[in-house]
């Protein structure tokens, strides 16, 4: 596993040039921690699918922090959370496998909304932080517009919903928020998990350990395309420089792997100027 180095060589801030972005949909990136956002062409609100699964956790983890080690309080799962994930898994939704009764530590609820990008605990996660799903998504587009998130909307902790929109210059906002919080980066960092009932889930981040990439969320489906939110950490002039952004709406016939792909390249173009 990657330990994301504590300092970041500060890339200087001169405006990305046109031939590093993806030829389709948007992305956007930030360098060495720095805060400057570099936004690719097309930033316009589109859905960003389980991307939006970023703001959950961070909401989350805001409000029930994990210290290192700690697995966090026991979240009981009810008979009405068995029924929601039986009606997901009918749509096609990405679910992990429930059972009444069963409990999830918060460390495994998030790592099963963050590897296998369970739907089923998104839900699961906004009733026991705010008391209800609607209550949750009034919070995140609360935490979104402090962020200076100016055109994003969520409608759901999932990212299901297509109404469920941002820009990829907005998601880098709160990507960066979200790896400031060691149990975020180190779950994201996390190759698989065991939980109770649907066993050993698998990180869907398949570039993760790979070319310096230690997380952060996939996401697709056919209104979003591809897309995935990232970090690489990169050696550039004998220093590990962190590249953090987002790709969305990645055309291809695997949604997850275009959006992959397209972060993979990204990283290594703007590696190549820095």
């Amino acid at each position: 596993m990657h330990v994301l180095p504590a300092e970041h060589r500060r890339v200087p801030a001169e405006r990305l040039p046109v031939r590093v972005w993806p030829a389709d949909g948007q992305a956007a990136v930030t360098l060495g921690g720095a805060p400057r956002i570099h936004a690719g062409p097309n930033q316009r609100p589109a859905p960003i699918a389980s991307v939006a699964k970023v703001m959950t956790a961070y909401l989350v983890l805001r409000d029930h922090p994990l210290a290192s080690g700690q697995d966090g309080p026991l979240i009981t799962l009810t008979d009405a959370d068995a029924a929601d994930t039986d009606r997901r898994a009918d749509r096609g939704e990405s679910i992990v496998p429930v059972a009444a009764g069963e409990q999830l530590t918060e460390r495994q609820a998030l790592q099963a909304l963050l590897l296998p990008s369970a739907n089923n605990i998104a839900a699961v996660l906004a009733r026991w932080d705010a008391g209800s799903q609607g209550g949750f998504v009034a919070r995140m587009n609360a935490v979104a517009q402090s962020l200076g998130m100016a055109h994003t909307r969520y409608t759901d902790p999932s990212g299901y919903d297509d109404a469920t929109v941002s820009t990829a210059a907005d998601q880098v906002r709160v990507v960066e928020r979200a790896m400031r919080l060691p149990a975020f980066a180190h779950i994201v960092a996390t190759p698989n998990a065991t939980l109770p009932v649907a066993g050993t889930v698998r990180n869907t981040d398949t570039l993760l350990g790979h070319d310096g990439f230690v997380g952060v969320k996939t996401g697709s489906d056919d209104a979003a395309g591809g897309c995935f939110a990232f970090r690489a950490i990169r050696w550039i002039d004998g220093a590990p420089t962190a590249i953090t952004g987002v790709v969305l709406g990645q055309p291809g016939d695997d949604q997850i792997a275009a959006g992959l792909e397209a972060a993979d390249a990204l990283v290594g173009r703007v590696a190549a100027l820095a």
